[in-house]
């Protein structure tokens, strides 16, 4: 047994039967993705999957090499039906739809980012609205799954990172967990592939905007991910260093590929650092240190699970630069990764490597 890692062979013996689950919001990108990789899961049963805009039809008419899902209007789902639910729908129409279905005995997997922030005022700042539910907040657990799988078995609600957020972090887990000492705002310099904008129509994802072409959008303090990018690196160390982070759209449909601009006050040696970052993530099934003198591209990751990392150095400046896709490692991979780790699992069940 490797507790590290989700593994517990009492609790799989013991679970003869497949646990129950449903999909909410299953017509996005994250949606999709996510049905398919729960009709594959040799320990699920999907047992209904919703959608407000096409109830009725199956998600293979509605995506083109979908699975065949009937889909379901919301207001008929009864979650005492299911044992985990897993909600794909926009900010502040998750977190009511979490409360119901907890309430009804079913744990929750929130895709969105209702339950990232654990402050009711940042979140109203960020997002516009007041929090639906501020009293569940403080049960939620951040499913970052390599920080948190302890945690996990004990949780019914976890929220689910941001794509950009799983990026980044995952990058300067290994240097905020460490003594090292930063010198100043790490600059992040990021980009995704246009399903990250999500499957909704917008002028700034049409065609005809995205191809041959490269934007930045919502540049420096601005984007969505950066509090909770901060709460969670404050966890880590406190205080934290600030972030300047800089998003842009790029003309591919998937991936992301973060590179950040660490600088450090008196920088190890650059094998040192390696080491660090080997020893973090030794074992882990779904994050990959390359080795000095390789750095990642979307092509180690598209399709996977996996975030890719290398390390590169100017002066007294640590480059890291990290690549995961952002529909799996990023949103429905990492939430069947947290699933196997409530259920105690082998976090790699299910998922492609």
């Amino acid at each position: 047994m490797s507790a590290r890692h989700g593994f517990d062979w009492d609790c799989i013996l013991a679970s003869k039967k497949r646990v129950r689950a449903c999909v909410i919001g299953a017509t996005g990108y994250t949606g999709i993705e996510l049905v398919g990789l729960l009709s594959s899961h040799q320990n699920v049963e999907l047992v209904f999957a919703t959608s407000e805009t096409y109830a009725g039809q199956s998600l293979s008419d509605v995506a083109a090499g979908a699975p065949e899902i009937p889909l379901i209007a919301s207001e008929t789902a009864s979650y005492r039906d299911v044992d985990i639910a897993f909600l794909c729908l926009p900010h502040a129409a998750a977190a009511p739809t979490a409360v119901h279905a907890l309430e009804s005995g079913c744990r929750v997997i929130d895709l969105s980012a209702d339950f990232r922030l654990r402050d009711p005022y940042q979140y109203a700042c960020w997002y516009g609205v007041e929090h639906p539910a501020p009293n569940r907040l403080a049960e939620a657990v951040y499913g970052l799954t390599e920080d948190v799988r302890r945690r996990l078995p004990e949780t019914n609600l976890v929220a689910n990172p941001g794509c950009y957020a799983t990026s980044v972090l995952l990058a300067l887990r290994p240097l905020l967990q460490t003594d090292i000492r930063i010198a100043g705002p790490v600059v992040v310099d990021a980009k995704s592939g246009v399903s990250g904008a999500g499957r909704a129509p917008k002028v700034g994802s049409l065609f005809a905007e995205v191809a041959e072409n490269f934007s930045p959008y919502n540049i420096g303090r601005k984007h969505r991910h950066l509090p909770e990018m901060e709460q969670q690196m404050a966890s880590w160390r406190s205080p934290a260093p600030r972030l300047i982070f800089s998003p842009h759209l790029l003309p591919v449909k998937r991936g992301i590929l973060s590179t950040l601009y660490v600088p450090l006050e008196q920088a190890p040696p650059m094998d040192e650092l390696h080491s660090r970052f080997r020893e973090s993530y030794e074992g882990e099934p779904f994050v990959r240190v390359l080795p000095l003198g390789k750095l990642p591209s979307l092509a180690h990751v598209v399709g996977s699970n996996r975030c890719v990392i290398g390390l590169e150095q100017a002066d007294s400046t640590l480059i890291v630069v990290s690549a995961l896709d952002n529909l799996l490692k990023g949103a429905a991979g990492q939430a069947v990764q947290n699933m196997n780790a409530m259920y105690g699992w082998p976090e790699t069940t299910g998922l492609p490597a």
